[in-house]
């Protein structure tokens, strides 16, 4: 269909311009079969730039309505009856070229993410026994695992078990720089492995995968079309019955009341029936909203349709999860004291060792500590975990225990000043403090928290910066590390609460702030993210059900894509009134030159689709959109 629309448009335009040039260079003694080759050449023009537009015209007054398409034709008809071949060929070449360019427009968004589909490989080398087959992708299923080397596309979305790489994501997630990829990270169909060989254990196929989820968004954001769109067809439709009805009138009244001949009667019904037409105001919204679409995915934002994208806009509040949304997810080591003659590698080994076996997260980032640090981790025997407490072993012939500090006070070991001052210090900053200690003193403290996002502070600068009344965060966890969480940020909080309490919080910030957003992981967020105006999913690539609830994705984990949107959903609503003003501007003088000066037709003609045109030009400009500038190192 674009290759039709973007041919006859240019045929249109030849055959236009050659039939003008025959018939100015015509005279009186003119052959007449020259003037014939301009008919026909007008002809081809007329077939070539209507036909689209009459197909629709057929399709509308079968259905008993009159539309724009109808006014089109019928303007183009009545210019070749007052002889105006050329106005009338000019007319619909401008209009068959507005139309081709809403359609390029139209498609453009599912292009840029449909593409993505012919970046996944047919074939992927699957892991069985030892042994390497190669199959079609359809014949993979969850839990296989394939094996991907260097330069070769993932074949599905999985986890890494084996071995480790940096892989370019950018064309799903817009991340400019590969992200490194270690045993148990997530990876995804059609990005590019870069470096390592690597052992995926599939887990989402086909139709389950990032890159099909995506094509359906935007099928999505494209169906679902946003107020001032709807708006603007509805008022196509029934201004299109009014413009007949001021052209029926001024071709009758100044003919029978004011005696006015009837070719200068038809010529100014005519001219009316150009000028008049909303073509400008109609396509004027569309174009901006779906190019900002466009935009939008291309900096790794997934908008379901022009509604989000208009209520992103309006957006005054903004409210926050905290786990996975503001901080990474994963418990780190963030403090470290050790007590009087005990240094710190040596607490962060003996530590690692009593959590050599353990999956428990606060474990995890213990040994993630001591290899950080390089330092030697010795082995513990006879290790032994206390539910509840913590875990007790052997470690170079002294008994140890790693835990709680309520823990040792009963088993009656010294409390040592440095280290009590220290965990004081870190529970006040809502850490989870983890003693290591044996039979007869404390050695140390171990200071673990869930780390803030590198993009979260820029974020919310840039959310402050773009006025908005109130940022908060809406967290389960406890008041103490919600506290130093907001505090770090210059946020608001409300902590301790249950999923039900998150959604009566979004209702209370509604009333009392207006439209209000809330970003969260799209789970148990899932209520609040419905509730809220405008539902934002971080990290939208990895979770299926923060696609399905979620109104807007930001994908790459990167919070900054949180202002962005904002500023460009902004931007987009400046862009359509913009529009507006123009195309209801140029048809109120149009209208106005053509009873008061005699409006010629042709420039009629040149100022209806030349604002058409423009309408369309000004919203392609959301495509130049500045995107987020990358993170300068990929946080794992």
């Amino acid at each position: 269909m674009r290759f039709w629309l973007i041919a006859s448009t240019a045929i249109c335009l030849v055959a236009g311009l050659a039939g003008l040039v025959i018939e100015f260079g015509s005279t009186a003694t003119t052959p007449l079969a020259v003037r014939v080759a301009a008919w026909v050449l007008y002809l081809v023009a007329y077939v070539a730039g209507g036909w689209h537009t009459a197909g629709h015209a057929w399709e509308e007054l079968r259905s008993g309505k009159l539309n724009i398409d109808v006014l089109m034709l019928a303007a183009a008809l009545g210019s070749a009856g007052l002889g105006h071949f050329a106005d009338g060929a000019a007319l619909l070449f401008l209009f068959s070229l507005s139309q081709t360019m809403e359609t390029l427009i139209l498609g453009r968004t599912r292009r840029a993410i449909a593409d993505l589909m012919h970046l996944t490989p047919e074939h992927a080398l699957r892991l069985r026994d030892g042994e390497e087959e190669l199959v079609p992708i359809e014949e993979l299923r969850r839990g296989d695992v394939v094996l991907v080397r260097p330069g070769e596309r993932l074949p599905a979305d999985g986890l890494v078990r084996v071995g480790q790489t940096s892989v370019d994501q950018s064309p799903m997630t817009g991340e400019s720089i590969p992200v490194d990829k270690l045993p148990g990270d997530a990876v995804y169909c059609g990005t590019l492995n870069q470096q390592g060989v690597i052992h995926v254990e599939v887990t989402h196929v086909g139709g389950e995968s990032t890159l099909a989820r995506m094509v359906r968004l935007v099928e999505e954001a494209q169906s679902q079309r946003a107020a001032s769109q709807r708006f603007t067809e509805w008022f196509g439709e029934r201004y299109t019955w009014v413009v007949i009805g001021m052209s029926l009138a001024t071709l009758l009244i100044p003919r029978l009341w004011l005696a006015e001949p009837w070719p200068d009667s038809f010529y100014r019904a005519m001219t009316v029936l150009v000028v008049a037409s909303p073509c400008a105001v109609v396509i004027s919204i569309p174009a901006a909203i779906l190019a900002a679409i466009t935009s939008a995915a291309r900096g790794g934002v997934l908008v379901k349709g022009g509604a989000a994208l208009e209520e992103c806009a309006q957006l005054q509040a903004i409210a926050f999860d905290k786990t996975g949304t503001l901080t990474v997810g994963k418990p780190q080591v963030v403090s470290v004291a050790a007590a009087m003659n005990v240094s710190r590698d040596d607490l962060l080994a003996r530590a690692a060792a009593l959590e050599a076996h353990s999956e428990h997260p606060l474990a995890v980032a213990v040994k993630r500590a001591a290899d950080e640090a390089a330092v030697p981790v010795p082995s513990a025997d006879d290790v032994a975990a206390i539910t509840g407490f913590g875990v007790e072993g052997w470690v170079r012939g002294r008994r140890l225990r790693i835990g709680k500090a309520a823990w040792f006070e009963q088993h009656g070991s010294t409390n040592d000043g440095i280290v009590r001052e220290a965990a004081r210090a870190a529970q006040e900053q809502g850490q989870t403090v983890l003693v290591l200690a044996d039979d007869e003193r404390w050695l140390g403290m171990i200071g673990v928290a869930d780390t803030l996002r590198p993009s979260a502070a820029d974020s919310v600068r840039q959310l402050h910066r773009l006025g908005l009344r109130e940022l908060t965060i809406l967290t389960g966890d406890s008041e103490a590390v919600a506290r130093s969480i907001a505090s770090s940020l210059g946020l608001s909080f409300r902590a301790g609460l249950l999923p039900d309490e998150k959604l009566q919080a979004i209702h209370e910030l509604r009333e009392q702030y207006g439209p209000t957003g809330m970003i969260g992981d799209g789970m148990n967020d899932a209520p609040s993210l419905a509730a809220a105006t405008v539902g934002f999913s971080l990290g939208g690539a990895g979770t299926h059900v923060a696609l399905e609830t979620a109104d807007v994705v930001l994908l790459a984990d990167d919070l900054r894509r949180l202002p962005y949107i904002i500023a460009l959903a902004r931007r987009s609503q400046q862009i359509v009134w913009e529009n507006l003003a123009v195309a209801f501007g140029v048809m109120a003088l149009l209208l106005v030159s053509t009873f008061l000066v005699r409006l010629p037709l042709p420039l009629a003609v040149l100022g209806h689709e030349g604002s058409t045109v423009v309408v369309i030009l000004n919203g392609l400009r959301l495509l130049r959109f500045p995107k987020p500038v990358p993170l300068p190192a990929t946080q794992h």
